[in-house]
Formats: structure tokens, C-alpha cells, sequence
């Protein structure tokens, strides 16, 4: 096994790696600081938060399968009490999400969620709460004729499960994922490991790649399994320690790792230009003591805007745009 520095405790990374023996190709994820970041200042109720730091964890892993520049997102929507989750990765790392419900049928469903809320294993039924709907993929690279999409139908008791129909239905490949989220000393934590069969290599078809043999397969899964949570949840672990006590009879070689950090796109700018492509009505209708009030789901940042001043300045703005087309 290739490494450097394996004894030494790593944390919010996406690393790659490559089983030898059986051609298998997997990605694990830990996730400390930037996943708390990201759900503990929205403090959502239990399962509504690990739904989203599940949802995070899974588009941290499932970004790092695919090559593209722009934005990958992973979107849960449903008729239940959480309405949708989303979360998002740049091609550069930058990591976010957030989730909407509906307050009084969460509340309505809590006695049933008791029995839940009160432990943090990878197998729960926290999906559930999304009810019948659709969980979506889509890779943006900022050009419309360059966007790509795949849909299926919500399947399964967690967010794990849910994507490994996907991939069952829609991308017809050997997928595999264990995972864990929780807390440990007050902070939010998730780990994942994904293993999928490697694609076929056209150029050399006799290479083996693409052709899995069906004893390795069940081999890496039951290894794959035996992973417990403490093992995916704690600081003081290195991924590398974790893939060697996974898969060290397996030929493993891991790659270097790639960092992922909490960042938001929004901005004062791309907030004024949503306002100012609202009807006139609306933002009468919004303000409150001659204020303007704009919440990032996201971040959760509150961008506050005089509503006075701010039609003086589109005006200003129509003016200016009137005399350019002149």
C-alpha cells in the first residue's frame, strides 16, 4: 500500500483508491469541522440534520467518481414532512447543504421518531420522512448544452439506500457503500466508504476491468461491512488505517487525498439581482418596517436591504441601461 503520513489522524477529505486483486475502484470520506460546519448552525431538529449530513457525505463521495468543472448536486424532494435535501460540490471542493420541512407534520410524526433520534447508526429510516418523490443527480458545468441529469424514483429506508437504487436502475453498476454519520464530543462527523467496478478498459478489453468476478465482488462487500461506525466516526483515525484494516489482503493503492471545505456561492450581488428580478409587487409585499429581508437556506446568512433605497437604485439602474441601448 501506497501512503505518507498513514499514522497521522486526516479530516475533511475525499481520497481515492484501487483494490489490486479484484479490480475494484472505491473513494472514502471523512468528514469532521467542515460537515459540522455546515449542519450545526441551522439547528434542525435530529433527523432533519442527519438527513442533511448524510446527503452531504454521499455528494462528497459520489462528486469524486466523475471528472467535471462546475457544480455536481445531489437533491432528495418528497411529499413528507421533509419536503427536500440538497447539497452540492464545486469541482474545487467547496461543500454545502440544507434541507426544507414542514415544522407541524415533522412534529406530528416525532413519537414515531423517538425510538430513532436517540441513536445515530448508518441504518436508519430517517428517509422515510422525505415520503414518495425522486432523488436527482445533475452535473453542471455552466453551460446549458452541458448539463447533465439522472432521476429515479425515492427507494429505501436511508439516503444509502436510495442512491444504490439509483445506481441499480439507472447506471447499471456494481455499487457498494457503507457509511456513517453522528456526533461525537458535540461535533458532527460522517465517514463513507463506495466501492464500484471498474469500468472496461476498450483498448484492452482482456485487461479484466469491467469483468468482476463474482467471489471477489461478495468478498469486498463483506469486507466492505465490517466497518463499524466508530471506526468511520473517530478523529483519531487515518483513512488509510481504516482502507488497510478493511482491505489489506486485497493489493490496496490509494491516492493522494482531496480537501473539501464549507463555502456558499451566495453574495450581496447575486441576492440584489434575485430581488431585482422580482415584480415590483413582491417586493412591496416583503417588506417589513421598510425592510427587505433575504435568507440564505444555505449558510443561513440574513442579507438586509432598505426598500426605499433599493428601488431608487433600480431605477438608477433602468436609467443607466436605457442610456446604453440609445
Amino acid at each position: 500500500m501506497e501512503q505518507e503520513d498513514s499514522d497521522r489522524p486526516d479530516d475533511n477529505v475525499i481520497q481515492t483508491f484501487q483494490l489490486e486483486t479484484s479490480q475494484l475502484r472505491g473513494r472514502i470520506v471523512r468528514l469532521g469541522a467542515t460537515l459540522n460546519d455546515i449542519v450545526e448552525p441551522h439547528q434542525y431538529p435530529q433527523p432533519v440534520a442527519h438527513l442533511v449530513a448524510e446527503t452531504v457525505t454521499l455528494a462528497a463521495l459520489l462528486s469524486s467518481m466523475i471528472k467535471y468543472d462546475g457544480i455536481f448536486t445531489l437533491q432528495a424532494q418528497g411529499d413528507g414532512p421533509v419536503k427536500m435535501i440538497v447539497a452540492d460540490v464545486t469541482s474545487e471542493g467547496q461543500i454545502r447543504g440544507c434541507a426544507h420541512f414542514d415544522e407541524e407534520r415533522l412534529e406530528h410524526s416525532w413519537k414515531q421518531l423517538e425510538a430513532l433520534k436517540r441513536t445515530e447508526k448508518s441504518q436508519n429510516n430517517f428517509a422515510q420522512l422525505l415520503g414518495k418523490g425522486y432523488i436527482a443527480f445533475t452535473v453542471d458545468q455552466g453551460d446549458e448544452t452541458d448539463c447533465h441529469q439522472g432521476i429515479v424514483d425515492l427507494k429505501g429506508h436511508s439516503m444509502v439506500e436510495c442512491v444504490q437504487h439509483y445506481f441499480t436502475q439507472s447506471e447499471q453498476i456494481g455499487t457498494g457503500i457503507k457509511m456513517a454519520v453522528g456526533k461525537r464530543d458535540d461535533v458532527w462527523r460522517s465517514g463513507g466508504v463506495m466501492l464500484q467496478h471498474m469500468p472496461e478498459d476498450e483498448q484492452n478489453p482482456e485487461s479484466g476491468a469491467g469483468n468482476i468476478n463474482e467471489d471477489d465482488w461478495r468478498r469486498s462487500m463483506i469486507l466492505l461491512d465490517s466497518c463499524t461506525e466508530d471506526e468511520f466516526l473517530s478523529p483519531d483515525l487515518h483513512s488509510n488505517i481504516v482502507l488497510m484494516r478493511l482491505f489489506h489482503e486485497e493489493g490496496i493503492r490509494v491516492y493522494a487525498p482531496h480537501t473539501v471545505e464549507k463555502a456558499c456561492r451566495c453574495s450581496e450581488e447575486k441576492v440584489e439581482n434575485v430581488l431585482a428580478m422580482m415584480p415590483k409587487e413582491d417586493r412591496d409585499y416583503m417588506a417589513v418596517e421598510g425592510e427587505i429581508i433575504m435568507h440564505c437556506e444555505f449558510c443561513s446568512q440574513d442579507y438586509i436591504f432598505d426598500a426605499k433605497a433599493f428601488e431608487k437604485k433600480l431605477k438608477q439602474r433602468q436609467k443607466e441601461t436605457e442610456k446604453e441601448t440609445v
